[in-house]
């Protein structure tokens, strides 16, 4: 089933419009089928300006036959809501998974996952201001809704600056509610929803409370959930918790996850080769590594103004007995949780240089952290790269997750093997 294409486009979205037009259509075609002229084609493709809104409706009708007539292939289909990236599609791909939706409201994130992924439908923005009849039918549904009013962090912020958290948040609490509705309207075989550990303590629990009860008392799903350190598969101490859910009893059981031992792999494994083996890649064009010099670009080492604050800072909450500052650590190290604030000043991921100040990761060594092959594409400045890497999940631990998952969304309903009906934990 082809995706519907909404009546407005995210910014994001208008030039993969315009990328899948050109694979039917020459400049010169395209420019008589839109009535502008062919150099406007050309600076539309350059970047060098943006495609007006009363073209992009005319974009559209061109668009819909083709992407309606792509083969689909896939053993399940699946839908990418809050896709942020993609590092959750990325992982259920890689277990013969086919995407069919996507909705990210994020314009920056939007063009990361245009670059990485093949255009088989346009991606929707504000999932709000989706009809659920509109989104195609699916095996599974996908799901990191944003995490920020169930956070630590998050719930510290929103209380300082006296604003609501959770599901009394207006304007991010309640996007749990709109995945809700999408299960209710579409009934998915399953489901997987990812979001951040303190789900489960936040408002003494009464939030996960409410999640659990919709799920099952209101959408009579089965669920299992668990809290995973991506230590186990990159070097980050990552805990995230991952709530599966399934139509139907099945025997699904977090026991059977392939865990490798946490903490085995080390930050040497990610971090740019200064020995003559870093891979030259050349959509990064240089903007990370120096290869003829063998060395990370000097951008990245902190200036000696920002490394004495940060020195400074530490030292004054330690006489004051409290855990704030900076995390310094080798290649034999293990980092902290790679935050959207890393862009900041880098502080909870340190790393240690000889006869000179530490530097900060780069976004490739951060995408690596994340679990993302060197073929991921970062289209986009360090700031965003380091906010979208932060919100990111650890492609490793969904992927292990689907792996479980599959085996009981291929199957045939006849097939299913009942257990208690018991919720498990």
């Amino acid at each position: 089933m082809a995706t519907v294409l909404r009546t407005s486009a995210p910014q994001g979205a208008v030039y993969d419009y315009l990328k899948a037009a050109r694979k039917q259509y020459s400049q010169i075609e395209l420019a008589r089928e839109l009535a502008v002229d062919a150099r406007t084609i050309r600076r539309w493709e350059a970047r060098q300006s943006e495609p007006p809104g009363y073209i992009i409706p005319a974009l559209k009708q061109l668009v819909l036959p083709l992407l309606a007539d792509q083969p689909e292939e896939g053993e399940f289909t699946f839908i990418d809501l809050f896709a942020g990236i993609g590092g959750i599609r990325a992982a259920f791909e890689q277990v013969g998974g086919r995407c069919v939706y996507t909705s990210e409201w994020d314009g920056f994130a939007q063009k990361t996952y245009s670059a990485n992924y093949p255009l088989t439908h346009v991606i929707d923005g504000d999932i709000t201001q989706v009809d659920a009849r509109d989104i195609p039918d699916h095996d599974v549904l996908l799901a990191g809704f944003p995490c920020q009013p169930f956070s630590i962090a998050g719930v510290s912020k929103k209380n300082a600056l006296g604003r609501k958290h959770g599901f009394e948040d207006e304007t991010q609490g309640t996007l749990f509610f709109d995945v809700a509705r999408i299960i209710k309207e579409k009934r998915p075989r399953a489901f997987l929803l990812e979001n951040v550990k303190n789900l489960q303590s936040h408002d003494k629990g009464r939030t996960f409370d409410v999640i659990r009860r919709a799920l099952t008392e209101d959408l009579g799903y089965h669920i299992h959930w668990k809290v995973i350190d991506a230590a186990h598969f990159v070097p980050q101490h990552r805990e995230r918790i991952l709530i599966v859910g399934f139509r139907e009893p099945v025997g699904f059981d977090w026991a059977a996850l392939r865990l490798p031992e946490k903490g085995k792999i080390k930050l040497e494994s990610i971090l740019h080769k200064t020995d003559g083996t870093e891979p030259e890649l050349p959509w990064d064009e240089g903007r990370y590594f120096d290869h003829a010099k063998r060395k990370v670009v000097a951008k990245y080492t902190l200036t000696d103004h920002l490394w004495n604050y940060l020195q400074a800072y530490a030292e004054k909450h330690r006489k004051k007995g409290n855990g704030f500052g900076f995390g310094l650590v080798t290649g034999k190290d293990i980092a902290r949780t790679l935050s959207a604030r890393y862009y900041k000043d880098g502080s909870e991921i340190l790393i240690k240089q000889p006869r000179k100040n530490p530097r900060r990761l780069t976004p490739r060594e951060c995408a690596r952290l994340m679990g993302f092959p060197d073929t991921f594409r970062i289209p986009v400045s360090d700031t965003r790269a380091y906010k979208q890497f932060g919100n990111c999940v650890a492609v490793p631990v969904i992927a292990e997750t689907a792996r479980l998952m599959t085996q009981f969304i291929l199957i045939d309903d006849s097939q299913l093997f009942i257990p208690n009906l018991s919720v498990a934990a």
